[in-house]
C-alpha cells in the first residue's frame, strides 16, 4: 500500500534523531516565552541552546493535566490571540475544561499528519470517508475531516447521533472509510441490521476507531460485524487531537507514531524514570512543531509500550502499543486494582454475550461491590428466553468466574436481554461508580 510521505515516514533513524533535536531546540525556545514554562526550564537548568540529541528531553520538566486547569483559559499559549485562529477545549466533568489553542500553521500541520493518518488505515483519494466522530470543541471530528480532505476523500460530516440517518447515508453514499468510536460503529451496525440490511454487505472497507480505549477483542467483533479493517488511531488534545499516531493497514500491530512531530517516551508512572522499548508505562509526549500551543514531556495516563522492532509496512517512525488502560479509569476495589478494558476484554471473549456491557460499583455498608451488567447475544437470547433460563444462569456463572479469576475479586454478574444497555453517540461511559452516594 502506497505511503503518503515516504521522505518523513522512512526516515533512517539518524537523520530522524537530527531532525527532533533541531526541532526540540525550537519547541523549548517557543515554550520559553510561556510564563509556566520559563520557570519550569529555569528550575530544570536546561535552555533551548543545551538541546544536542532528543534524549536531552529526559532532562526537561514534566507536564501533567492539572498545570492546563490552573492555566485556564490562555495561560499556556505561547502566541498572542490574534495569531489564534482555532480554540479546542475538553468537556471538563472533572473541573474547568482543559484549552488548546491553534495557528495557521498548526491547523496545516494537523491536517497533514490525519492525512497521513488515514492513508496509513487504507484511505487514498477519491474515497468517500464518513465521519461520525462529535464535531464542536471536541479534536476528534475536525481532526479526521480536514485530514482525510488534505488527503482528497469527499468527507460526509456526519457528526454523532441522528443514527437512523447515518444508517440511510452509508447506504446511499457508500463510503469507503469510516471514523467514530469504536462502540458508535457497534451501534451503527445495530441499526443497519435493524433497518433490514446485512452490515457486513455495507460498502466500507476500513474503520478508524479511537476516543476510547478499546481491546483486540471489540477489534474482532467490529470486523465480523461490519465487515471492515478496523485501525486504531490515538491523540490527545493536549498534544494535538487525533493522528499523533495509528495502525498500519499491513500489519494492525502497533500505533506509528508520527515522530516529525512528536518525541515519545515511556516512564514508569512512580518513579518517573524513562523504561526501554517493550517494557510497559506511562506514555509521554512532547511537541514538534506546534506553535499555539506547545507542551513538553506531557504525562497523558494512558499505559503502552513501545515496540522494539520495525514493521513490516516499511515505515521506520517507532510504533507504540494500544492503550492497555489509563491511570484515572483505574479504580481502586477492596484494595485491588481494576481496569475496566480487563473487564471489556473478558466480556468479549465469550460468544453468548454482546459486546454491550456496563460496569457498576457500589458499598454496602463498609463492603465494596462490583455488578457486570452484560447484554446476551441475541441468538442465544431467542434460543434460551427468560433470565432464569438455566443456560442462562450456568453463562452467568461461568462469566463471574472468569472474571473473579482475573481480576482477583468476586464480581456478580447480570446478563441482560439484548438491547437494554445504554448505547452511546461519543466516548462510552460504562463504568457507574456510586460508593460517593453511599458514603
Amino acid at each position: 500500500m502506497p505511503i503518503l510521505q515516504p521522505e518523513v515516514e522512512q526516515l533512517p533513524a539518524a537523520e530522524l534523531q537530527r531532525l527532533q533535536a533541531a526541532r526540540l531546540r525550537d519547541t523549548v525556545a517557543r515554550a520559553s516565552a510561556v510564563p509556566f514554562y520559563r520557570d519550569a526550564l529555569a528550575r530544570s537548568g536546561v535552555r533551548a541552546d543545551d538541546i544536542r540529541d532528543p534524549a536531552d528531553v529526559h532532562r526537561l520538566p514534566f507536564t501533567v493535566k492539572s498545570d492546563l486547569r490552573d492555566q485556564y483559559p490562555f495561560g499556556l499559549l505561547a502566541v498572542s490571540m490574534a495569531e489564534v485562529v482555532r480554540i479546542h477545549a475538553s468537556s471538563g466533568t472533572k473541573g474547568k475544561p482543559t484549552v488548546v489553542a491553534y495557528t495557521r500553521h498548526d491547523l496545516d500541520m494537523w491536517a497533514e499528519i490525519c492525512a497521513r493518518a488515514v492513508a496509513t488505515a487504507g484511505g487514498r483519494a477519491g474515497d468517500v470517508f464518513h465521519c461520525a466522530y462529535g464535531y464542536g470543541l471536541f479534536t476528534g471530528g475536525l481532526g479526521m475531516h480536514y485530514g482525510a480532505e488534505r488527503l482528497g476523500c469527499a468527507v460526509v460530516p456526519a457528526s454523532g447521533g441522528n443514527t437512523a440517518r447515518q444508517v440511510l447515508l452509508i447506504a446511499d453514499f457508500r463510503p469507503r472509510g469510516l471514523a467514530c468510536t469504536p462502540s458508535y460503529a457497534l451501534t451503527l451496525a445495530d441499526a443497519i441490521e435493524e433497518s433490514g440490511s446485512e452490515p457486513r454487505a455495507s460498502s466500507i472497507e476500513y474503520g478508524i476507531f479511537g476516543a476510547e480505549p478499546w481491546s483486540q477483542s471489540m477489534r474482532v467483533r467490529l470486523e465480523e460485524r461490519l465487515g471492515l479493517r478496523a485501525l486504531d488511531i490515538y491523540g490527545l488534545s493536549e498534544v494535538m487531537g487525533p493522528g499523533v499516531s495509528i495502525e498500519c493497514a499491513e500489519a494492525q500491530d502497533g500505533l506509528h507514531i508520527a515522530e516529525d512531530h512528536f518525541l515519545v517516551e515511556v516512564v514508569d508512572p512512580q518513579t518517573l524514570q524513562p523504561l526501554p522499548h517493550g517494557e510497559p508505562g506511562e506514555l509521554v509526549f512532547t511537541s514538534l512543531t506546534k506553535e499555539a500551543f506547545p507542551v513538553i514531556r506531557y504525562r497523558t495516563g494512558d499505559l503502552a509500550h513501545l515496540y522494539p522492532d520495525p514493521c513490516r509496512c516499511g515505515r521506520t517512525h517507532v510504533r507504540m502499543s494500544r492503550v492497555k488502560a489509563r491511570l484515572d479509569d483505574m479504580l481502586v476495589v477492596r484494595g485491588v486494582n481494576v481496569f475496566p478494558s480487563e473487564i471489556e476484554l473478558l466480556v468479549l471473549g465469550v460468544p453468548e454475550v454482546a459486546p454491550h456491557y456496563r460496569l457498576i460499583v457500589d458499598r454496602e455498608r463498609t463492603l465494596d461491590t462490583v455488578t457486570v451488567e452484560i447484554e446476551l447475544a441475541p441468538a442465544f437470547a431467542a434460543a434460551h428466553p427468560g433470565a432464569a433460563a438455566p443456560a442462562t444462569t450456568q453463562l452467568a456463572g461461568r462469566v463471574a468466574s472468569r472474571l473473579r479469576s482475573q481480576l482477583g475479586i468476586s464480581v456478580a454478574v447480570v446478563l441482560q436481554p439484548p438491547g437494554t444497555l445504554p448505547r452511546f453517540e461519543g466516548k462510552a461511559a460504562r463504568v457507574v461508580d456510586r460508593r460517593s452516594d453511599s458514603a
